[in-house]
């Protein structure tokens, strides 16, 4: 039976420097009940590039905005074609060592939960079941006149069928599966109404400009009041989406612990930052803890 140990926390005004150590990582998840909070960074080892990183795609792409979507058919053939496009790639992308660390977290008891501001779904292809997807997954479809979901995969069939040989050379795929195309790319691409109402579709995902549902805000407050500590995984925290839940965490005096290479918004929450890769940083995490990770027996043997 593992002991769990009892973590200090001390606020402080000046961002603590990051460390290379990933003691207290291993300390907030011996002392279970952990909230794990994931980015865009915890999925860049699968082939998904983040926003904020080095090369992240900010630098390069401005994000559909929610109002541009709505208030343009323009706007939306020029999304569709996009992310049909991306979809292509993105659907391909596999879990990487860090989805399943989690996921063995999970599994061990380890874990009060996973939220996760990413819209890739990889999380659950690894394997972790407790998980909420604070701005959607790009595998679900919406109307937004008749509120009808469906899977993402019907409608690229039907995309591919009333778009035949639409494969353009895309510059890059960003993080919410758009792919960089140019106008001229994109073309008269068709844009598909509901087949229920013939409405508008946009996929299930919280675009920018849009606010996270209310009832969802209020679970993850919930699992964050429930939980032990809050472990940030990959995320720069600079939107307030995910930033609030640190900054609730911190004001409770539960101890924060965020594994980031770079700087974040929330440092000053946190009891430190830990600046190393995340895959082989949980791995390594996962061996000294004796916690199998994708079926291969850890460190003690089982």
């Amino acid at each position: 039976m593992r002991m769990r140990p009892t973590l200090s926390w001390t606020p402080t005004e000046d961002l603590p420097p990051g460390t290379t150590d990933p003691g207290p990582v291993i300390e907030v998840l011996e002392s279970g009940g952990a909230l794990v909070l994931t980015g865009a960074g915890i999925s860049t080892e699968s082939g998904i590039p983040d926003y904020r990183g080095e090369g992240g795609s900010l630098s390069r792409h401005t994000p559909m905005t929610y109002q541009d979507f709505t208030g343009s058919h323009e706007a939306r053939r020029r999304y569709w074609a996009r992310s049909h496009l991306g979809w292509r790639t993105f659907g391909r992308a596999r879990p990487n060592a860090g989805h399943l660390a989690v996921a063995a977290f999970e599994r061990e008891g380890l874990l009060a939960g996973v939220i996760t501001q990413n819209v890739d779904g990889l999380h659950q292809a690894a394997g972790s079941e407790d998980v909420v997807e604070l701005h959607g997954s790009l595998d679900r479809v919406v109307c937004l006149s008749c509120g009808t979901f469906s899977p993402r995969r019907e409608l690229a069939e039907r995309l591919e069928e009333a778009n035949p040989g639409f494969s353009p050379v895309a510059a890059g795929i960003n993080p919410d599966g758009d792919a960089d195309l140019t106008d001229e790319q994109v073309g008269d691409f068709r844009v598909l109404p509901c087949t229920v109402c013939g409405g508008i579709l946009k996929p299930d995902v919280v675009f920018f400009g849009e606010a996270v549902p209310p009832q969802r805000v209020e679970h993850c407050r919930e699992l964050v009041r429930g939980a032990r500590s809050v472990l940030v995984l990959g995320s720069s925290l600079t939107v307030m989406s995910g930033l609030r839940f640190v900054r609730q965490a911190a004001q409770a005096e539960q101890p924060v612990v965020i594994v980031n290479r770079d700087p974040t918004r929330g440092d000053r929450y946190a009891v430190t930052r830990v600046a190393l890769p995340l895959g082989p940083a949980l791995t390594s995490v996962a061996e000294r803890l004796g916690v199998a990770v994708g079926g291969v027996a850890a460190a003690d043997g089982r």
